[in-house]
């Protein structure tokens, strides 16, 4: 019964959006206050309609209720409670019901939280939300019903994917998801303001919450993808350009430019039309990226499914969309014409050279990704596109936007001496330096990666804080570093998420300049060297889990002839699954990671045994973990909380005749 309730609030959630999507829009443009009115009740109960639904969903799972097929093909009663309940995203059809939920719960905040926006643009926002929401209701109804029923319930399921059964993972695609679909109400911002011809700074503050908060949002979501491929897989890498993980990256960069961008339109009223295009641009990445992981069309461990039908539907809503925005925006850019005008040198310019940085690097990372597609379309070759490629595509352009962030942080607005921030920056340009220096003398017979990496981290690491002291105004030290501390939210969340990204820019170099790897057949007993470490292989023993039985290998790590502690790794086989899985054991470090991986047992006698010694991987997703931190401290800012004192006069604002 709740089942059939759960898909009947589905239906009337979709019934609810048409109504949400056409009256407001007919009272915007009418200038009918009662019409406009039911944007916001509606879209509260869109948001309790399909969350009831996915609530249905859950109990379905959680009781294991195997009359349902999406239960029988994605769960098992021996499976730990945690992952029956993120089983519900752990397939297609119930991660697009967790899409629309969060869709719907866009849409409820700017209600809830849009009381100080103009009555017609929320009215327009909310009716532009609704509509994307009910492509989606409509998909997943018709193509991708969660609550199909079997005639026959079988006595058990079929179980999760094994890789799938990690907490990582659990965790891992709603916080993407938040990102991704949260990137839709920069979308309908967009386009409600091209619908009404009116982009002033007000609506760059009102967008800029909007789009930290997806940004924030994806900035975990890839994180934990990240960290779960570094420690699950058991291939000891963080990232392997796969064209999901690009899927998720490509939007995550046109973000973080449509955030700076957007302050330029917030501060200047400039960079209009550009910062609208990339709002639209990077929800239609997220739309890509859908399509990508849904269609079949790249191959890659992380789809979800291969069903051309549903490509056709998700490419359908992605020409929709973005193509009919396009369309209104070049009918619409001349109207929103620029007031603040700048020098070369200035804020104004770096945040420019910023967003151009951040496009065209998403852009490569695109025709990497699209590439062996066209390829097999147009010339009929199979072509693969990997590492290499975007190593040697994608890092220029991060290493100049790494130069130039400190420095373009301090320039002032309108017009700046770009000798005089240089010389502002000195001391941190002293420190990278010398730091670089330092780790180029440290190491032998090495890449240049490792001291570039470390140089560019420190420069945006110092250069953020030497931001925030100059912020202080002026004074002596002690005067200056005490005002520090009562700046603004959104000066520290800005620093620390420039500094966030140093780290990770550290985290990466090292790990990739400074690894040590070493596979070998090791027999009981025997004791290796690897780096400065001995590894020696005390024992293997076969392990029961809750779903799955393990063969268990027993290392410890020496250093000289000490005994420093034992790790555990695991090669688990899923008898429902009927799929193998390797669980890497890792010694977590500030300075490095040992990670030892056991594989199978070979005909001599001896077991397989891989053993990577990772320098400042922690950093890697530390760094994620200060940027997010940095998003979430301007978020408490309350002069950027949603809408928060943004109303301007109609004389301020820039309308389209």
């Amino acid at each position: 019964m709740i089942v059939e309730l759960g898909h009947f609030t589905l239906i009337l959630a979709l019934i609810v959006a048409i109504v949400q999507t056409v009256i407001p829009l007919i009272g915007a443009h009418k200038g009918w206050a009662n019409w406009m009115a039911v944007a916001e009740p509606a879209a509260s109960a869109q948001f309790l309609l399909v969350g009831f639904s996915f609530a249905a969903l859950t109990y379905a799972f959680v009781t294991s209720d195997f009359s349902l097929s999406l239960v029988v093909a994605n769960s098992h009663t021996a499976k730990p409670m945690l992952y029956k309940v993120s089983g519900v995203w752990g397939n297609h059809e119930g991660s697009m019901l967790l899409w629309v939920l969060i869709l719907t719960l866009f849409g409820a905040m700017a209600a809830w939280f849009g009381g100080n926006l103009p009555s017609t643009l929320r009215a327009r926002v909310l009716a532009v939300q609704s509509s994307v929401t009910v492509a989606f209701m409509a998909f997943v109804l018709f193509t991708s019903n969660p609550f199909a029923r079997l005639e026959v319930p079988p006595f058990d399921g079929r179980d999760l994917n094994p890789l799938l059964q990690d907490p990582g993972l659990a965790f891992h695609p709603p916080f993407l998801y938040l990102g991704y679909v949260g990137l839709s109400i920069c979308f309908s911002f967009a386009v409600a303001a091209l619908i009404e011809g009116r982009v002033d700074a007000a609506w760059g503050r009102w967008v800029r919450p909007w789009t930290l908060l997806s940004w924030l949002f994806l900035t975990i979501g890839i994180a934990l993808g990240s960290w779960w491929a570094y420690y699950e897989l058991g291939w000891g890498g963080f990232w392997f350009w796969d064209p999901v993980e690009n899927a998720s990256f490509m939007p995550w960069l046109l973000a973080a430019a449509l955030l700076h961008s957007a302050i330029v339109v917030e501060k200047r009223e400039s960079l209009k039309s550009w910062t609208i295009l990339l709002a639209i641009m990077a929800f239609g990445f997220s739309l890509i990226g859908t399509f990508i992981v849904r269609s079949g069309i790249i191959t890659s461990v992380h789809a979800f499914a291969s069903d051309p039908s549903r490509g056709v539907f998700i490419l359908g809503i992605l020409a929709f969309f973005t193509g009919g925005a396009l369309m209104l925006f070049a009918l619409r850019a001349n109207s929103m014409q620029a007031k603040g005008v700048f020098g070369m040198v200035s804020r104004e310019s770096a945040l420019v050279m910023n967003n151009i940085l951040l496009a065209v690097s998403a852009l490569v990372v695109f025709v990497g990704t699209i590439w062996p597609l066209i390829a097999e379309m147009t010339f009929g070759r199979k072509l693969s596109v990997g590492a290499p490629f975007f190593d040697m595509a994608f890092t220029p352009f991060m290493i100049v936007l790494a130069l130039i962030l400190p420095i373009g942080a301090v320039l002032p607005w309108k017009r700046a001496r770009i000798g005089r921030a240089v010389k502002q920056m000195r001391w941190a340009l002293v420190l990278a330096v010398a730091l670089a220096t330092l780790a180029w003398a440290m190491q032998t017979g090495r890449s240049a990666l490792g001291p570039v990496g470390v140089f560019l981290g420190t420069w945006l690491i110092a250069g953020a804080a030497v931001d925030l002291f100059l912020r202080s105004g002026r004074g002596n030290f002690a005067s200056k570093f005490a005002r520090m501390f009562r700046l603004p939210r959104a000066d520290w969340g800005k620093s620390i998420a420039h500094a966030g990204l140093g780290v990770t820019m550290v985290g990466i170099a090292g790990m990739l300049a400074w690894e040590t790897e070493d596979i070998r057949v090791a027999e009981i007993g025997d004791r290796f060297e690897v780096g400065q470490f001995g590894v020696q292989l005390d024992g293997v023993e076969q392990v029961r889990g809750p779903n799955y039985i393990a063969v268990q290998g027993q290392l410890s790590i020496w250093r000289d002839d000490r005994k420093l502690f034992d790790l555990r790794p695991e090669k688990r086989n899923y008898p429902v699954a009927r799929m193998p899985t390797t669980e890497a054991d890792i010694h977590n470090g500030f300075l490095r990671d040992i990670y030892l991986v056991i594989g199978d047992q070979q005909e001599g006698g001896g077991w397989a045994v891989r053993t990577y010694i990772k320098p400042l991987a922690n950093w890697i997703w530390a760094g994620s973990i200060i940027m997010a931190l940095g998003a979430g401290f301007s978020l408490s800012d309350r002069r950027y909380r949603v809408a928060a004192g943004a109303r301007k006069s109609p004389a301020n604002a820039v309308a389209a005749e």
